[in-house]
């Protein structure tokens, strides 16, 4: 049976970083899930949302295209994004 590392998931460590990242705009009593709203439950602006994706562009070496931004509403939609452009890479 594999343990520990090996069996982290690109979804894994794709949710593990956004959280992080998201971590200062945190409410005290809510956990940052993947149902967490972006915009609405951390209070987002664009402009907070664009310094996000630039930040997973980076970690992950990936470029999140335009046509998609009005489809991450959610900590899981940004993470499926992830995976979805870290697989076809």
């Amino acid at each position: 049976m594999l343990k520990g590392s090996t069996v982290t998931s690109v979804g894994e460590a794709a949710f593990e970083e956004v959280a992080k990242v998201l971590e200062p705009f945190r409410r005290q009593d809510a956990p940052i899930t993947k149902d967490t709203d972006i915009t609405a439950d951390l209070d987002l602006d664009s402009l907070a949302v664009m310094n996000l994706l630039m930040q997973v562009e980076e970690k992950f070496d990936i470029s999140i295209p335009l046509n998609l931004i009005p489809e991450i509403r959610t900590v899981g939609d940004l993470v499926q994004i992830i995976e979805q452009l870290t697989e076809g890479a």
